[in-house]
């Protein structure tokens, strides 16, 4: 048995629960790999499970949800990958440490081309990313979109993915910095939602008549107006909440704003299976190998500071991906 470093959660609360302590690592048991990151992701659902909105499966926790490193250790049965390889993941609870052990299932190997902090920053924004705009609802050229946080770690990666697939791209922002970033990441329209009526922007920029569908992760503070944005027959996918759960939805509203159809995905439904996890990835990987997609590293922390990470993302101080880095 050796020892790490990783941050616990014991309760919830705000960013003072981050624990940054020394914990047993013991060797890798059946089909698991030993990994020692490079980076580690930071995303809203790490906020959810801190603050309890999302309930952990055990207290103590360790947080973290996606993370790139290298393979230090194999357990028994793993013949699928080698000490040294470098490897990625999106879902596996645990990713808030210096080293670890994994089960392979969740892993997938990162190409020549793509650095391991790359492959940290853009492992469950970009395979969220690649989901929404190709299975939830197939977007391309006749598409036109509305992408809530257009500056966020997904948003950046969606506005450059759909323009790739030719859809007419809209976002929305809180600032006129944020707004400058997202053209430049493939937005077409971009709305400063504290200084303008994003509703009724969509519709001019639209002609009037509306988008074929709406992402939104921001929640309370964007529901219902997304759909007042929508055409008759479109869609509303709510794939997060960072203002606040939706309440009191009503289905009968879905026919009253034009038979509309609504879902709310996640990332990890969409790459239960092998196959669909390695799909999804590879299919990150192509599209940022080929350009078309910048991952955009804004922001790093020490590990041991992810309590100001927290406190910078619930801000909205935060663009981009955010990296916290093992020390």
């Amino acid at each position: 048995m050796t020892k790490t470093r990783a941050v616990v959660l014991s309760g919830t609360g705000g960013p003072e629960v981050l624990d940054y302590v020394e914990v047993d690592l013991p060797p890798p048991a059946q089909d698991e790999v030993q990994i020692r990151h490079a980076a580690i992701g930071l995303n809203f659902i790490d906020v959810y499970f801190r603050t309890g909105l999302y309930k952990a499966p055990h207290m103590p926790f360790v947080p973290g949800k996606e993370a790139a490193g290298t393979v230090t250790a194999l357990g028994p049965g793993v013949t699928d990958f080698n000490v040294g390889d470098r490897v990625a993941y999106a879902g596996s609870d645990g990713a808030y440490s210096v080293e670890r052990n994994i089960e392979t299932k969740h892993l997938v190997k990162v190409p020549d081309g793509i650095s391991l902090e790359t492959a940290a920053a853009m492992m469950l924004k970009g395979m969220t990313a690649q989901y929404l705009l190709n299975r939830t609802f197939k977007v391309g050229p006749e598409s036109t979109l509305l992408f809530h946080a257009a500056a966020g770690g997904v948003g950046l990666i969606a506005g450059q993915w759909a323009k790739a697939l030719g859809a007419t791209v809209i976002g929305t922002v809180g600032s006129d910095a944020k707004a400058r970033m997202a053209l430049e990441y493939g937005y077409d329209h971009v709305i400063n939602y504290n200084t303008e009526d994003f509703v009724a922007r969509v519709s001019e920029v639209s002609g009037g008549k509306g988008v074929d569908v709406v992402y939104d992760s921001i929640g309370r503070d964007t529901f219902p107006g997304s759909l007042d944005c929508l055409k008759r027959l479109g869609m509303f996918v709510s794939f997060g909440q960072s203002s606040g759960p939706i309440e009191d939805f009503t289905l009968a509203l879905l026919a009253q704003k034009g038979s509309l159809f609504a879902t709310r995905p996640t990332l990890f439904s969409y790459i239960a299976t092998r196959e669909e996890l390695t799909d999804c990835a590879n299919a990150l990987f192509d599209v940022v190998l080929s350009s078309k997609v910048r991952i955009n590293v804004n922001q790093t922390y020490p590990l041991r500071e992810v309590g100001r990470a927290h406190t910078d993302l619930e801000a909205r101080k935060t663009t981009g991906a955010t990296l916290l880095i093992p020390e």
